[in-house]
């Protein structure tokens, strides 16, 4: 049953026709449910060339990810040495931890991160070395890829693409928990996964700026169906960028493959990972209900307990 804020959120978001918001599938359902919330206090009814426009404008950028220096972020030049660091199995746990040991905020992280809702140590962590050893090296690679590429997300200065940010890293942070999840049980590497959930969103922060600079009030379209066409698109700007920017070629093809027939297992551990951190931002945000057909019909049990396990996302940042 839809919670009374959704239903709120969809008065204040434009009205669209039914035709325009049928959705093909559960997974289509979740993705309208999901835009139309978050758009919901910046979203018009856009003519559909006005729609056609800014889908063609992410397009074009994603063809060439370089062409526009103020829509695309210039990556920092330490990351592509620590992604390589990171996914490099030959790389110790003892060689990453000394990296940490220099920065005392990176200590501090690590520190918090051991002590959060999601790794619930029975009593207070208080040393790197005793951090590092409750949270593994995995976790200690996912939480550096995640200091690593928060700046990126949220570095927008202006109109909607700045109000939307915080809500698309969180939902980009919970997307790369749950995909990390998914992927053993599909054959897909755990830190890839987690790499893709959190590099998939960026396309659609430069998308919402395109689609913001398109309209003279700032605004985007809110149509479900425009959303779902900008999902789709903008998440090949992020693999363009992920390409460009010299990330693991499964990470390019797990992101670029989300939808096609030739889809990785990546591809389908970020399908999954994707679907369930909306559904835990839209019952977080009391869009939908434990008992919506949206939760019920689109997660398996296994996804469910996925679903709980990245809300204590919140209590760990």
């Amino acid at each position: 049953m839809l919670g009374g804020d959704d239903k709120t959120a969809r008065a204040q978001a434009p009205a669209v026709d039914e035709s325009d918001a049928a959705p093909e599938s559960m997974a289509d359902e979740v993705d309208g449910a999901y835009y139309r919330w978050l758009t919901a206090s910046s979203g018009y009814q856009a003519t559909f060339e006005a729609e056609d426009h800014i889908l063609d404008l992410v397009r074009t950028l994603a063809a060439d990810p370089s062409a526009s220096a103020g829509l695309v972020p210039r990556i920092p030049e330490l990351i592509p040495q620590l992604l390589r660091d990171l996914a490099d199995d030959a790389v110790s746990a003892g060689d990453l931890a000394r990296q940490v040991e220099r920065d005392l905020v990176l200590v501090a992280e690590v520190i918090r991160e051991a002590n959060s809702a999601y790794y619930r140590p029975l009593q207070p962590v208080k040393s790197l070395d005793a951090a590092l050893m409750m949270i593994g090296q995995n976790g200690l690679r996912m939480l550096l890829a995640r200091i690593a590429f928060r700046p990126l997300i949220t570095m927008q200065e202006s109109g909607f693409a700045r109000q939307a940010a915080p809500v698309i890293w969180n939902q980009s942070e919970k997307c790369a928990l749950a995909a990390s999840l998914m992927a053993p049980g599909l054959g897909a590497g755990v830190f890839e996964a987690y790499l893709a959930g959190l590099m998939q969103n960026l396309g659609l922060i430069v998308a919402l700026r395109l689609a913001g600079q398109a309209d003279a009030s700032g605004k985007v379209p809110g149509s479900s169906q425009f959303g779902l066409r900008l999902l789709d698109v903008s998440r090949q700007l992020s693999a363009a960028i992920a390409g460009h920017w010299e990330f693991p070629q499964d990470v390019v093809d797990g992101i670029a493959g989300v939808g096609r027939l030739d889809a990785t297992t990546l591809s389908a551990a970020l399908v999954r990972g994707d679907q369930i951190a909306k559904l835990r931002l839209l019952l977080d945000a009391h869009v939908v209900d434990e008992d919506d057909v949206l939760v019920t019909d689109s997660l398996d049990n296994f996804e469910r307990r996925c679903l709980g396990k990245i809300g204590a996302l919140d209590s760990a940042r």
